[in-house]
């Protein structure tokens, strides 16, 4: 009898060791969706500047959190601007300025040089064209109320196993499109897609024919961190990592907004051909579609262009647009 409880004392020791192992292990963070709603799962979401090492390799943290009860930072890797949530215990971290990266490619990206052809009002804020030839596809989930154009992303699939896409998605659209959402990160787990998940606020603020000076994110009282937030954190909540690009409503910002993007580390993405407003792509084009439901007469722009052969090639993954 005491040898038996000798051998079960040992079983519990061991299996304790081994579960202490696994919460420790610092492979990737995998994050399942459930029914809580995000505030509930992702707590303390702080943003931050820090440069975090762990044996050979090297990351910037933007963000700091908890979700699910466990501790968690939001990296960058400073060259080729790839994100990952990471456990914050597997990191040595120290804060970190913007002048201390300056020259790393993503504070270069964060902080271009001056383009003296720009226009003062930034009516299409952020970079507009890539480095490069083939064309970088992006499509804008705004908040509707119709469902995802399933079709345009099966045809960008029929290009080839893990084409990419980056979608700038708002809180608004993942609340209400949950299967939509879902979906679309089957893509994903599959090889079809390459998806980067960009923000595009949360609650992307608009009044119809109010002028865009005092529209979208320049109408007073509009929360700018609430917006960035609140997005982040529901995306993380639903499985998936923000990327490090940030699409404003309507493209509009002005200056001021435009540094406050980049103060909270995020690269402020315009485009130079939305295809509904008959700017068609070159080479380098950052191409804009809504595959939200709103607007589809770009998508049968995008589908002519493919089967035409007049979209460039390659498609390439926005990381290497700036």
């Amino acid at each position: 009898m005491r040898r038996v409880l000798v051998l079960l004392l040992w079983a519990c020791v061991a299996s304790a060791a081994t579960a202490r192992g696994e919460d420790e292990s610092c492979a990737p963070v995998d994050i399942a969706p459930g029914p809580a709603p995000a505030h509930e799962r992702v707590h303390d979401y702080t943003p931050i500047f820090e440069r975090c090492a762990r044996e050979d390799e090297s990351r910037l943290a933007i963000r700091r959190m908890s979700v699910n009860g466990t501790p968690l930072i939001l990296t960058v890797d400073p060259q080729s601007l790839q994100t990952s949530l990471e456990r914050a215990a597997c990191w040595r971290c120290e804060e970190t300025s913007d002048a201390a990266q300056a020259e790393t490619r993503y504070l270069q990206a964060l902080h271009p040089p001056q383009d003296p052809t720009r226009p003062p009002a930034l009516v299409n804020a952020g970079l507009i064209h890539g480095a490069g030839d083939g064309a970088f596809v992006t499509g804008d989930l705004c908040p509707s109320r119709k469902p995802l154009d399933r079709g345009f992303f099966e045809k960008l699939a029929a290009q080839g196993p893990h084409t990419p896409v980056m979608l700038a998605v708002s809180g608004g659209w993942i609340a209400r499109h949950g299967a939509d959402f879902a979906w679309l990160r089957e893509k994903t787990k599959a090889g079809a897609l390459d998806i980067a998940w960009a923000n595009h606020s949360f609650s992307h603020p608009y009044v119809r024919r109010l002028p865009d000076g005092r529209n979208y994110f320049l109408r007073p009282g509009v929360d700018v961190d609430r917006e960035i937030f609140e997005t982040e954190k529901l995306i993380i909540a639903e499985g998936e990592t923000p990327s490090a690009f940030f699409r404003f409503p309507g493209l509009v910002a002005d200056a001021a907004l435009l540094e406050r993007i980049r103060s909270r580390h995020l690269i402020a993405l315009g485009a130079d051909s939305w295809l509904a407003l008959g700017l068609r792509p070159r080479p380098g084009a950052i191409v804009l579609v809504h595959p939200n439901g709103n607007e589809p007469v770009g998508l049968r722009i995008f589908s002519r262009l493919i089967d035409a052969g007049a979209m460039p090639l390659p498609l390439r993954p926005i990381n290497q647009a700036p």
